[in-house]
This record gives C-alpha cells, structure tokens and sequence, in this order.
C-alpha cells in the first residue's frame, strides 16, 4: 500500500476543498486557489447524463427544459445527492490535474465541512470524496478552516471567535487549543437572505423572483443598518395576478425589512455563544475581537450590527470569501503539525 501511495502522490496534487452550499473552492498543495465555481450541476433527468458543472451549469439555472434540472447536490452544507456530488468532486479533481502526466489522479483531501453535521453526513462527503478519486480525505470544521484561514492562532491557549456565514450555514465558534470550545451552526445564511427577498417580492408586490434575481437584489442594496446614503434597485419577475413580466423599484430600506429576521437570528445566537464562552476566553475576545468570514457577513453593516449587539469589536478576515478554503490549504502544507485540528481519522480507500 504505501510504494503504490507513494508513487499516486508523486503524480496526484494534494488539495484543499470549501465544499459549499453556493460555490465550491479548491486549493492545490503549493499553487494556491486554482477554482472557485459554483456547486451546480445540470442533470438530464431521462437519461442521467450530467450535462454541466461549476460555471456553465450556474448559467442553466431557470432557463432549461422541464427534463434538465440544474441543481445543487448540497443543502445546507450537507450532501443531499450522493451520486451528484460525487460527479461534482470528480470533475474538480480532474480539472486539477488537466496538467501535466496524470491519468489516474489520486489526490489527498482537506475538506471543510459544517459543525453541526452527523456522522452519517461526515461518512457521506468522505465517501463521495473516494469514489470521486481521493486517495485519503481529511475532515475539518468550516469554522475551524476559516480560522486558520484567517491566520488566528488556533493552537495558542487563548480564544480566537469566529463567524463563517456562507450560503447554507452560519458557523459561529470560539477556538483555543486547536479544538472549538464553543460552537453554534445555523441552516441560515445567504442562502436564506435571498429566499427573504423572494417571499417579500411576492407577499408585498405580488411578484415571483428567481434565486439569481433575489441574490442581485440582496447584493446591490442589501444592508443590516440604514444606510448613509440609500440605494435602490428593480426587480423584475412574473406578476402572479396577470402572468406577465413587471419591474418594482425596491429601497436598502424595504429589503432591508425582509432580512430583517435572519439577520437578528444569526445576530442573536453570536450572543448566545458569547454568553456560553467561559470568561477567561471572553477576554480574549474582547480583546482581539469577533473575525467574519463567509459571503454572507459582507451585507453592508452587518459587521457594526454585531459590534453593538456585543459590545465587541468586529473585524472582517481578509477575502473573506476564501478564508475556508486558504485555511484547508495551510493544514494542507503542514498536515502532521496541524493533524489535531481535524474532526476524523483518515480513510483511505482499498486500492485494486
């Protein structure tokens, strides 16, 4: 086992992966991010052909036959379509090793995956990764990637807090000692903002939104405090009396009202953890301060929401898009220092 791993590893680029609900980043071992694409696949229902993934796919969503769905095969962070997830993984990892000689990529893994996730839903990406051609996958907390990711100092004795909100989950963690003393996931995040927007158009306007139309809406003038000075945008749907396309002009102010509920539940349970952090730790924080990563804590003021809410300093990690995805690449480049950090043993898949 181990000559023929040596010889895989020799042709195969160790990768770091932030299997996200929205989009899907993969760092390789010495290069950096190399992809970053949305978790989309389009499946011919009929003949259950995969038609597209990533970038491609995305552009498919609502424009397809009834028998081609473009789907995401994550909910929540979970795996919700094994056997489409397990494509999606495939195609990343071969897309990797497009370069150079390498026809069988047998890659080692770093996974971020949501705090709150069963051990069933843990053996699920495990094994998706696997089959997808993985020759070993390492588990570690979203939370956890971000904040290494963030460059906090995991492994000191002293509390590092950080907030991962991203499209399907909101992790909020306190760390020291390179594990997480406290922790809370959320199935709220980005991807429930947009559905927000969505309920509100058609509750107050009586217009039908697409997910890509309430995520531009949520994006253009989006916010968790009023603004200094106000935005407006259109959104354009169907109108459900007359069937027929309809443009409404729509302030910060109004969509602000509609996130209004998920933004004071992700707000809320920041506090929660808080008050659940032993105080030597709390001091820390306060110190050092809140760190947010993820997509979704860029919504305008949301960062100085929180900061009030605690009365804690908020700071944002650098891209914090990516902050998962860097963190999985620096476990990646010092695997045996940082093998504590991780949340399972390995697996390795019997090789034929």
């Amino acid at each position: 086992m181990k000559p023929l791993d040596t010889v895989f590893g020799r042709f195969s680029k160790d990768i770091g992966i932030d299997l996200g609900t929205a989009n899907t980043l993969v760092y390789v071992r010495g290069k950096g991010i190399v992809i970053n694409e949305p978790s989309v696949v389009a499946v011919n229902q009929r003949t259950g052909q995969i038609l597209a993934i990533g970038n491609e796919a995305k552009r498919m969503v609502g424009r397809t036959p009834g028998h081609i769905t473009a789907t995401r095969p994550l909910v929540d962070g979970v795996v919700s379509d094994f056997e489409v997830t397990e494509q999606m993984l495939k195609y990343f990892i071969e897309k990797v090793h497009q370069e150079g000689f390498s026809l069988f990529p047998r890659p080692r893994c770093v996974i971020g995956i949501p705090a709150g996730v069963t051990e069933v839903e843990k053996r699920a990406v495990e094994e998706a990764a696997l089959s997808a051609g993985a020759r070993e996958v390492f588990l570690i907390e979203e939370s956890m990637a971000a904040a290494i990711g963030a460059r906090l100092p995991v492994q000191d004795a002293s509390g590092n807090m950080i907030v991962d909100a991203g499209g399907g989950t909101t992790e909020i963690s306190v760390i020291s000692l390179g594990g997480v003393v406290v922790s809370r996931s959320l199935r709220i995040a980005g991807d429930e903002m947009n559905q927000d927007i969505i309920r509100y158009a058609r509750n107050e306007h009586n217009l039908l939104l697409g997910e890509r139309t309430a995520e531009d809406i949520k994006i253009a003038v989006g916010s968790a405090l009023p603004l200094e000075d106000p935005l407006e945008t259109t959104m354009t749907g169907r109108d459900l009396l007359t069937g027929l396309p309809r443009k409404v002009v729509v302030d910060d102010a109004q969509i602000r009202g509609a996130l209004a509920k998920s933004v004071s539940t992700i707000v809320t349970n920041i506090k929660l953890v808080v008050e659940e952090t032993p105080p030597e730790l709390v001091a820390d924080i306060m110190e050092r301060g809140i760190v947010l990563a993820g997509g979704a804590t860029l919504l305008r003021g949301l960062d100085t929401l929180i900061a009030q809410e605690t009365q804690i300093p908020v700071y944002r990690a650098d891209d914090p898009l990516t902050a998962v995805v860097r963190g999985t690449g620096v476990v990646l480049e010092d695997l045996d220092a940082l093998m504590e950090v991780l949340i399972s043993t390995k697996f390795e898949k019997a090789l034929s």
